[in-house]
């Protein structure tokens, strides 16, 4: 998130970064000052009530790797400001050990050596398990909204997804022997399979409506590759409407979904007349293309496309899933949600104004 921290060092994620020179000395500075109190407050005052905030295993037993631990102090502190302004949090074990993902976001980048290795499954739940000590107790009630078992896994065939849906019932089972907070949600990112695919292992744990505590957690970005590529921005206007049916499930279902990520970043370029085309590019004179510009440079019609998109977004979401986490608080271009908020795209005060009636048939705003 910050390739400022990375320098001159070359790392390419953090398992190499932690290995350099003054590493620790650079990981404390970034963690004193890359969100603080201030920032909770903004968020609180955007009217957010939940933020979901990522965190490696590391922090909690760094044991056999090069990893520095030291965060979950700084979550510690974000637990404090959270309840101060009564926000929720949910806390997302964004790296396990061997990588569930081999991308940098994970901590490791490279072959992700987690679904397939029995030991980093147990290391995994092990190291939940400790967590579910910490955070899913009654003291933090007011505050812990739920834990994220793990962000993003992989599975790239049929029994990686299973051995990942096996894990996530033993898991699930584990972390609940240490949780004394009965309202705790434990969630699961869906692993990119689909939600239905998720409803066997609800049935373990979710018996009725009054018992929903394990939720699914699907990512939903629009500018990532795939069906949506090449697409216009009514074209992705379009695609969102269709999530009831694609994304979420019926109430019956009894797995509640939350979006624990989406963007309201595409790639449309707009030329001066206000035509909207896909693209990352143009060369048109007074075109402008939402990748290649910070949203400050944005003309008028940009900066009321990717409204409308992110209305829609939010429209569909607040109507058919347990509820939305934008990635991220802060980021480039139409990522950060401080970006929206600044520019007019989202606001101007809170989360919750429209400025466009709803653009999906049978929601409501």
């Amino acid at each position: 998130m910050n390739w400022e921290l990375v320098g001159n060092t070359g790392a390419p994620d953090q398992w190499t970064f932690d290995q350099t020179d003054n590493a620790e000395a650079a990981l404390q500075s970034h963690w004193e000052s890359w969100f603080g109190e201030a920032d909770m407050a903004k968020i609180a005052s955007w009217g957010l009530n939940t933020v979901r905030i990522p965190i490696g295993y590391w922090a909690f037993n760094n044991t056999g790797s090069p990893y520095i631990s030291g965060a979950d102090a700084y979550l510690q502190k974000a637990l404090g400001w959270a309840r101060q302004y009564n926000i929720q949090v949910l806390i997302c074990m964004h790296g396990l050990p061997g990588s569930q993902n081999g991308f940098d976001n994970s901590g490791h980048k490279g072959d992700a050596q987690w679904a397939n290795n029995p030991a980093n499954l147990q290391a995994s739940t092990a190291v939940l398990e400790i967590m579910a000590a910490k955070y899913g107790v009654a003291s933090y009630a007011d505050v812990v909204w739920g834990l994220e078992l793990v962000n993003e896994p992989i599975v790239w065939d049929y029994d990686s997804a299973k051995a990942a849906q096996t894990w996530a019932v033993d898991t699930v089972a584990a972390m609940r022997t240490h949780v004394t907070n009965p309202d705790l949600k434990l969630v699961m990112h869906d692993a990119f399979l689909g939600a239905k695919a998720w409803q066997p292992v609800a049935q373990y744990y979710n018996v009725d409506a009054a018992s929903e505590n394990f939720v699914l957690d699907v990512h939903l970005y629009q500018n990532q590759g795939g069906p949506t590529d090449g697409y216009d921005q009514d074209q992705h206007i379009a695609y969102t409407c269709a999530y009831p049916n694609t994304q979420f499930l019926s109430e019956s279902a009894h797995l509640p979904v939350i979006v624990g990520e989406f963007s309201d970043q595409t790639n449309i370029c707009v030329d001066a007349a206000g035509n909207i085309t896909a693209g990352t590019s143009c060369s048109t004179q007074g075109c402008q293309c939402s990748a290649q510009l910070d949203p400050s440079q944005w003309n008028p019609y940009l900066v009321e496309a990717t409204r409308k998109f992110m209305e829609a977004q939010m429209d569909i979401y607040e109507e058919y899933s347990t509820g939305w986490f934008i990635w991220s608080y802060t980021g480039p271009g139409a990522w950060g949600l401080d970006n929206l908020m600044k520019y007019g795209i989202v606001g101007p005060n809170t989360v919750t104004q429209r400025m466009y009636p709803p653009q999906c048939n049978g929601t409501s705003s």
